[in-house]
């Protein structure tokens, strides 16, 4: 499958601000599921500097800084991947006994009374049998909402309220994954059911480590494991380091975001 984005992302201040250094994640990976034919950025007002970055995750990102005050800052990504992974399983399941010790970041289990219970409910399966139940429980179980912007809410307060954006799933999911003794990371991007929409978003889902199967992607807000539909972006064992845009300004004024995506599918 191939897959075309072009997104383009506008933050307009009331009053002009100071830029501080930004953080742009959003240049496709390239990896065993994808292929990134394309990619090009165009940012408004040039930044003074820029430089192509490999980060803590392996993610290519842009580092970019400015000298001058601005009043709006835009950002133009545009892309075409090729997806290859049509079979989400294809791999043979080997166990977790010895887990390469780079994964350390990705694990940690949760203290969390809901999430512990979520583990529990779920059992003492196999790794992959895990994963599979624990996404069908997030899709089927939960509501599911957009909220255009915000941190992720935590695993406590998802499971508390019984609904969630993608981000939100995706924490949850990462969380009781690692609590089972999975590693696993969250993932931001695109996937094409967003192409059928009147209006675009990024999307967000999980990636856990499988002996044997590597990194391989769950969404729960689909109940899907992850094939040729969507494109990974960034990945990182904090939600934060896999934002596609992080920065901060001084100055008094407020902004506000406001952001279009396009998005063509050749099958």
């Amino acid at each position: 499958m191939r897959i075309s984005v072009e997104h383009t992302t506008v933050y307009r201040y009331d009053t002009p601000v100071w830029p501080e250094p930004h953080t742009i994640r959003l240049r496709p990976r390239t990896d065993a599921a994808q292929r990134l034919i394309r990619h090009e950025i165009a940012i408004l007002p040039q930044p003074a500097g820029q430089s192509w970055c490999l980060d803590q995750d392996g993610n290519v990102v842009l580092e970019t800084w400015f000298v001058d005050q601005i009043a709006e800052l835009q950002v133009r990504s545009a892309f075409e991947v090729e997806t290859t992974r049509e079979n989400p399983f294809d791999y043979l399941p080997r166990g977790q006994e010895a887990l390469p010790e780079g994964l350390a970041p990705y694990l940690g289990a949760s203290q969390d009374p809901a999430v512990l219970d979520l583990v529990h409910r779920i059992g003492d399966r196999e790794p992959q049998a895990f994963a599979g139940e624990l996404n069908r429980i997030l899709w089927a179980e939960f509501d599911h909402i957009v909220r255009d912007e915000g941190a992720p809410e935590t695993p406590a307060r998802t499971l508390e309220l019984r609904n969630g954006s993608c981000r939100d799933l995706a924490v949850l999911f990462c969380a009781a994954a690692r609590t089972r003794g999975i590693p696993a990371r969250f993932v931001s991007g695109y996937e094409q059911e967003a192409s059928m929409h009147e209006t675009a978003y990024m999307h967000a889902w999980a990636e856990v480590y499988l002996a044997g199967g590597g990194w391989r992607g769950y969404d729960p807000s689909q109940g899907l494991a992850v094939a040729t539909s969507h494109v990974a972006v960034a990945a990182a064992a904090d939600p934060l380091l896999a934002a596609p845009m992080s920065g901060t300004y001084r100055g008094a004024a407020r902004s506000k975001m406001d952001f279009q995506i396009a998005m063509q599918v050749q099958f």
